[in-house]
């Protein structure tokens, strides 16, 4: 499903406009960003929770020439589902 998708779904499910369920989808994702970028943590109930951990800058190889490299520091975000999403996508169930 890619966003534009998401946005149709919206405004079908909720009987909005289009456009005005776009504005909706756009206000989540970005509130979404800005909190991974604040470092903060995001947890929907039922669906899972996104956070970011800091990574140490570390010496790499380049798998080619054997050279090292130097890896900067950098953010990586990750993603844990729920419980109840996990047994949801493996049971073919819908979420309430």
């Amino acid at each position: 499903m890619t966003k534009a998708d998401l946005i149709i779904e919206v405004s079908r499910e909720v009987e909005i406009p289009r456009k005005d369920s776009e504005a909706v989808v756009e206000a989540i994702f970005g509130r979404m960003v800005r909190a991974l970028h604040g470092a903060d943590r995001i947890e929907i109930r039922g669906f899972g929770s996104f956070r970011t951990r800091q990574r140490k800058s570390r010496v790499g190889r380049n798998p080619k020439t054997g050279t090292r490299v130097e890896v900067p520091a950098k953010k990586i975000h990750y993603f844990k589902p729920s419980k109840e999403l996990t047994n949801a996508v493996n049971a073919g169930e819908k979420l309430a």
